[in-house]
C-alpha cells in the first residue's frame, strides 16, 4: 500500500499581500460601515467572535509584516517602531470615532503621531490637517490597500496626494474578480502598467481642448470632472474589445512580443469578465 502525502500549498509573496489585501479591505470595510461610509464594494463580512477593535489590530499587524518583507516600508523611523505607533493610531482612531470626522481627530494627534501617520503613507511633506479634504482626511487613518474613492472621482486621495489604482473600492465584485484572474501570475511591474492603462479613460475624459488648440486637463474639483468608470452604461466589456481591437489594428507595427503579450492579457480579461458574469 502507497501513502501519499500532501504538501501544504507554499504561496508565493504576491499571493500573501494579494491576500493580506482583501482581509484589510474586509475588517476597514466594517470600520468604515459603522460609521455611516462606504467600503470596499467587494468586501465580505467576516463571521468572528473577536471583537473588531481587536480585529482592526490585528489586520494592520499581518498587512504590515507583509508589505515588509516585500520591502515596502524603509523610511527614517524604524519599521518596527512605525508598524506598532501606527497600529496604535488605528485603534485609537476607531475607539474615538475618527472614522466619523477625520479631521478632527487628526488634529487631536501629537506631533510625533502625525509623523507616524506621514511615515505609514509615504507622504513626503508633513501633514497640514488644515489643507485636507474630508477624503484626504479619511485616507490617512486607513491601510494603504483599504484606502477609499469617497467622492467616486476615480482618483484616490490621501492627505493632498491623488492616487490611482484599479480595481478601487467602487469596482464590482465581478470585475475585480476578472481582474484578479487575468493579473493572478503577473509580475507587480506588468500589472501596474495594465492599472494605469485601465485608468486611461478617466484621464482622456477630462481632457479640454481650448479654441487655439491648447489641451489642458480639468481640476480634481472642478464640477465638470467626469468618471466614465462609474457612468451608467460604461462597459468593461467593450474597453477590453477596444484594446483588442486596437492591437490587430497596429499589429503590424509592433514588436510582435508585445502584441502577443498584451493581445493574450486583455482577451485573457475579457474571458474572465464574461466568465464573471461583467458588463
Amino acid at each position: 500500500m502507497r501513502i501519499e502525502s500532501q504538501q501544504p500549498e507554499v504561496l508565493t509573496l504576491q499571493q500573501k499581500r494579494r491576500s493580506q489585501d482583501k482581509n484589510i479591505q474586509n475588517v476597514f470595510s466594517e470600520v468604515l460601515r459603522e460609521a455611516g461610509r462606504q467600503g470596499y464594494a467587494t468586501a465580505e463580512v467576516t463571521e468572528s467572535n473577536e471583537p473588531l477593535q481587536e480585529r482592526v489590530q490585528a489586520s494592520w499587524n499581518q498587512w504590515y509584516q507583509i508589505e515588509r518583507m516585500g520591502g515596502r516600508f524603509a523610511t527614517a523611523e524604524s519599521p518596527q517602531d512605525l508598524g506598532e505607533s501606527f497600529g496604535r493610531i488605528l485603534t485609537k482612531a476607531y475607539e474615538q470615532g475618527a472614522y466619523v470626522a477625520p479631521t478632527s481627530f487628526l488634529k487631536g494627534l501629537s506631533e510625533a503621531e502625525l509623523k507616524s501617520v506621514q511615515n505609514s503613507h509615504w507622504l513626503a511633506e508633513p501633514i497640514d490637517v488644515d489643507s485636507l479634504t474630508e477624503e484626504g482626511a479619511l485616507n490617512l487613518l486607513l491601510p494603504q490597500a483599504a484606502q477609499v474613492d469617497l467622492n467616486g472621482d476615480g482618483f484616490t486621495r490621501s492627505g493632498v496626494a491623488y492616487g490611482m489604482k484599479f480595481p478601487d473600492s467602487s469596482t464590482s465584485r465581478e470585475v475585480t474578480q476578472a481582474w484578479d484572474a487575468a493579473t493572478a501570475d503577473m509580475p507587480e511591474r506588468d500589472r501596474m502598467i495594465y492599472e494605469l492603462q485601465m485608468m486611461a479613460p478617466v484621464l482622456f475624459a477630462n481632457l479640454t481642448v481650448a479654441p487655439d488648440g491648447t489641451v489642458s486637463q480639468r481640476d480634481f474639483d472642478d464640477p465638470d470632472w467626469v468618471n466614465p468608470l462609474t457612468a451608467d452604461g460604461y462597459s468593461f466589456l467593450k474597453e477590453t474589445q477596444s484594446r483588442i481591437d486596437s492591437l490587430d489594428y497596429f499589429k503590424n507595427q509592433m514588436d510582435p512580443t508585445r502584441y502577443a503579450t498584451d493581445r493574450h492579457f486583455w482577451s485573457s480579461f475579457q474571458d474572465n469578465l464574461r466568465q464573471a458574469g461583467a458588463n
